[in-house]
């Protein structure tokens, strides 16, 4: 049988140091073919250093990288025609016009994307013609994620990716990292957007310290440790002792004011029927009934102590 395909980043005991700083130390982490993997941490944590390292623009001082299976160092001209990186900032000719610019690195590739179809998709055709200094901000974002894609990559980086984009242009992007993801094409971005990568990641990397502190699903990293609660309102003074007979070992109910009540546990489909029907069989109607749960930036804001800052 054929082996499968290795993962698109698998990276084990990474160590980066400038000097006398470790900026990355013993850092692992494996992203899957196919899937969107957001990197989030604060400043200095180390996630910088880590992609870079996997692009191939740096290297390690210790641990094992490999991107789609090759050493991003050794391998590189055999690796760099497969992956696509989207650069904050520079990495294009100043002089250069936008449309120009990106039909030149289109040429580059074998099979690579429509040049039309991507100006339309990320609004280039007004500022084809422009050079890329006069560009704005966002419009320079627009065209870096161009040429990380134009050339049909299995395996793109992308650094802030919407940074400075207004909300059209930001939508816009999101549906093309999906449809990148669709084609089976894997991606791994940086962001400081929560919303972000709560939207498009299939797993989230969460880095401080130069290490990976948590990783998993938006919704199982949301859900993990979290007290997560049901809450409604009713008449006062309801048996919240018979209510929890109704329910799972382990759950809690509050009259946190009167009439105001929250129920904190595994809030699922079923426990939310239980107390809908145990109330039904009391007269009871649950009014301004509402799920909350820990959001992705409650979760950084426990595990970091800081606020997410770009």
């Amino acid at each position: 049988m054929d082996s499968p395909p290795p993962a698109a980043v698998a990276v084990t005991g990474l160590v980066k140091r400038y000097g006398a700083k470790t900026a990355v130390d013993g850092l692992s982490l494996t992203v899957a073919r196919g899937t969107v993997t957001a990197v989030l941490g604060p400043n200095g944590a180390g996630k910088t250093s880590t992609i870079e390292i996997c692009e191939g623009y740096r290297r390690a001082d210790a641990g094992d990288v490999r991107v789609l299976g090759l050493d991003p160092v050794r391998d590189a001209s055999v690796l760099r025609p497969r992956i696509g990186v989207m650069l904050q900032s520079g990495g294009v000719y100043s002089g250069a016009r936008a449309e120009e610019m990106l039909r030149h690195v289109a040429k580059l590739h074998a099979r690579p994307l429509d040049v039309s179809m991507l100006i339309e998709r990320l609004g280039l055709g007004s500022c084809g013609r422009t050079t890329y200094r006069r560009l704005s901000g966002g419009q320079q974002q627009r065209l870096a994620l161009a040429l990380a894609v134009v050339g049909r990559p299995e395996l793109v980086f992308l650094d802030e990716p919407t940074a400075g984009l207004d909300p059209h242009a930001r939508r816009a992007t999101w549906d093309l990292i999906g449809e990148l993801r669709a084609d089976g094409v894997s991606v791994v971005l940086t962001t400081h957007l929560m919303d972000e990568a709560e939207k498009l990641a299939d797993d989230v990397a969460i880095v401080d310290r130069g290490r990976v502190i948590a990783f998993g699903s938006p919704e199982a990293l949301c859900h993990d440790g979290a007290e997560n609660s049901l809450r409604f309102s009713g008449r006062p003074g309801l048996n919240l002792t018979a209510l929890l007979t109704a329910l799972p070992e382990g759950t809690k109910a509050f009259e946190v004011s009167r009439g105001a009540y929250r129920i904190e546990g595994d809030v699922n489909p079923q426990l939310l029927a239980t107390v809908t029907a145990w109330c039904a069989q009391h007269g009871v109607m649950p009014e301004r009934l509402t799920v909350e749960r820990r959001s992705l930036e409650d979760v950084f804001m426990e595990l970091t102590g800081r606020e997410l800052r770009s």
